[in-house]
């Protein structure tokens, strides 16, 4: 399982909950452009005339402002559900019962052996200490490194440093896959 595909699949499951928190701030605009709108009928029908003008004025501008503020408040639901959404990837690489870790460190190790030179010493997560280990012949094993998982390989004289971590991947892949998780989530 990729990690864009873990993504994809926590998004998903995410996507009933921010529906819900959206549906709900849509809901309170429609009460409050309503009872923005009553309270402009009541103004108008007992105004005189050049008060008329001025409550009809007070009514347009009571609408937009209940359309902006639930559009703020529809802005910050989404951007809470991108969070949790991102924190619950998170919470699933960083737990080292994750489904195909050992397949990923595989592909990791075998990229960092075509991507490095001469000797090279290998900081792996903590969490991924004991596997490494085993599979990382070839590099010299150092201090573990705090990360989801993965490693970081660091060349002798200091000058060259790889970063292979879960954190790392991670970022890269959230970042071209975040308009996928908002169309996952919202449907957009």
């Amino acid at each position: 399982m990729s990690l864009e595909q873990l993504a994809k699949d926590i998004a998903a499951e995410a996507a009933k909950e921010a529906k819900a928190i959206i549906d709900e701030a849509k809901a309170q605009a429609a009460n409050i452009a309503s009872d923005a709108q009553s309270e402009v009928e009541v103004h108008a029908s007992s105004a005189l005339s050049g008060s008329e003008m001025e409550a009809a004025q007070i009514a347009k501008e009571s609408v937009a402002s209940a359309r902006q503020m639930n559009q703020k408040d529809v802005l910050i639901a989404r951007r809470e559900e991108i969070d949790l959404t991102f924190e619950a990837v998170r919470s699933q690489l960083g737990n080292p019962k994750l489904a195909k870790r050992s397949a990923l460190l595989d592909s990791m190790l075998k990229q960092a052996k075509s991507d490095s030179s001469g000797k090279m010493t290998l900081l792996p997560a903590s969490i991924d200490r004991a596997a490494l280990e085993q599979k990382a012949s070839g590099f010299t094993i150092g201090e573990d490194i705090q990360a989801l998982g993965g490693f970081i390989l660091v060349a002798e004289d200091n000058s060259i440093r790889l970063d292979y971590t879960f954190d790392n991947r991670l970022a890269e892949v959230w970042i071209d896959s975040l308009g996928d998780v908002n169309r996952t989530l919202f449907g957009e």
